[in-house]
């Protein structure tokens, strides 16, 4: 029988499988020419080779935060922007290239698009190499596709949402993500139509020094129901590289949409990741996430209450370990009144791993009758490891609900030896301690994929996550 850690390295190997494969790789670095390049590979209409150059031009024109951490040390000239598997998108599972196809059998994910999914994507390095879509909902309207083949098919729909939500004046990596983009997701949802299954897609970048900037735009219209899965990992490598991804959202009047991540980075990567989402008269979003892996992460969902009644629900996990500097949180602007936000996180941190906490609350004048909510736990494992909660709440109005806490503590030797005493060894202990810190969260996944994050934080508390 295998012991949990002889399990929990072969669970790692999976995520950590390198694949060799025949690619087509653009030249290292940020030019105009690259750019040009880009958009000749996808036949883009010129009005998108226009908007990369403007991006091109911001993101030279802008400078890295001077908060958070640091990320000085990103050399763009080094990054491989684009690289493309030669074979196109496939109809089916079994048309995937074989190689590409056995790192998705071994994460699961043609399995889960049979049993639980009413629809799945997956995303290869640069390039989307799988989308399938049940047909009963395309028959209802339900739109579920490659964002590159988006641009082309629904062009006026692309034209009225892409970059309304996140503009590329935003920060000087979503300058970059704009002047980049490739592959992702269109999801279009229409009124009053409501999905029994979630949507998934799934990032894989597989090529060492390699950058994504994947664009997911998602409209659920006035009625609407999706929920909605984003997957991510990668492989470790000695060379750096570079996830910077843009979510666009955008809920309508009594729509809902569950947006959850399972972000498993190697320890290699920053994760320069930007989503926001508007959201319209009653209705709501929920956010879902769980950070794990990569070197920096600096990832702080927006969410815009624009409607009277407007929800929006944040529920999260962080785990750093050795290495690693997670920084991330939310945003939310109340623009309405009688909306609500309500935020549950947790964040784990051992070996000298760094979590931080950031929040950013505006409530303004017209947002009376709000009520706002807020949770932050942290738990470190050691004293080495460091934990921060940095909320900022600017409130223009007096007539609104606001509670705030915040902890932050270490695993209590008592209770480490009380567990020893029933019969647990030290990491058993631990292990039971943590699993029941981050049970609330992992119950907000559906069941696969609470059963994914438990994983994943075993394989950080034994160190053997790549």
């Amino acid at each position: 029988m295998k012991t949990r850690i002889e399990e929990n390295v072969e669970l790692n190997n999976i995520y950590n499988i390198k694949t060799k494969n025949e690619s087509i790789k653009k030249e290292y670095g940020l030019t105009e020419e690259i750019i040009r390049n880009i958009s000749k590979e996808k036949d883009e209409p010129k009005w998108v080779l226009d908007f990369r150059l403007k991006a091109l031009k911001k993101f030279y024109e802008l400078k890295d935060p001077d908060w958070g951490p640091d990320i000085s040390y990103l050399d763009i000239s080094k990054i491989a922007t684009y690289v493309k598997p030669v074979n196109g998108e496939a109809r089916t599972w079994d048309d995937v290239p074989k190689e590409i196809k056995e790192v998705f059998d071994k994460l699961g994910i043609p399995e889960a698009e049979k049993q639980n999914l009413a629809g799945a994507g997956a995303q290869f390095d640069s390039e989307v190499i799988y989308h399938n879509l049940e047909e009963k909902l395309k028959e209802q309207g339900v739109i579920y596709t490659n964002f590159d083949k988006a641009i082309k098919k629904y062009p006026e729909l692309i034209k009225e949402y892409f970059a309304k939500a996140v503009p590329i004046s935003d920060h000087k990596y979503m300058a970059l993500h704009y002047a980049l983009f490739s592959g992702g997701s269109f999801i279009y949802i229409p009124k009053n139509c409501k999905l029994d299954r979630p949507l998934q897609s799934y990032f894989r970048l597989n090529a060492p020094g390699a950058g994504q900037f994947e664009h997911t735009l998602i409209i659920v219209e006035e009625g609407a129901h999706l929920e909605f899965i984003e997957g991510c990992s990668a492989p470790g490598y000695n060379d750096l590289n570079l996830h910077a991804g843009c979510v666009e959202l955008f809920v309508k009047k009594n729509a809902f949409l569950r947006f959850s991540t399972i972000e498993n980075w190697s320890r290699n990567m920053l994760n320069l990741n930007t989503k926001k989402c508007f959201v319209e008269e009653n209705g709501k979003i929920e956010w879902i996430m769980g950070s794990f892996g990569s070197k920096v992460s600096m990832l702080y969902p927006l969410s815009v209450l624009n409607g009277k009644g407007a929800k929006c629900e944040f529920t999260s996990l962080s785990f750093a370990g050795k290495g690693q500097n997670l920084d991330t949180g939310l945003k939310v602007i109340h623009n309405a009144p009688s909306t609500t936000t309500i935020v549950n996180t947790k964040s784990i941190s051992k070996d000298g791993g760094i979590c931080t906490f950031r929040s950013n609350i505006v409530v303004n004048k017209k947002a009376s009758k709000s009520k706002l909510a807020l949770s932050c736990e942290s738990l470190m494992l050691d004293s080495i490891s460091r934990s921060d909660t940095i909320p900022v709440n600017t409130i223009y109005n007096d007539d609104i609900v606001f509670s705030h806490e915040a902890t932050i503590g270490k695993i209590s030797d008592q209770t480490i030896f009380y567990l020893m005493t029933r019969g647990l060894d030290e990491e058993e202990a631990k292990a039971l301690i943590v699993q029941g810190f981050a049970e609330p969260i992992a119950k907000a996944f559906p069941i696969e994929y609470a059963v994914e994050m438990n994983r994943l934080i075993n394989l950080e508390l034994e160190g053997t996550i790549g």
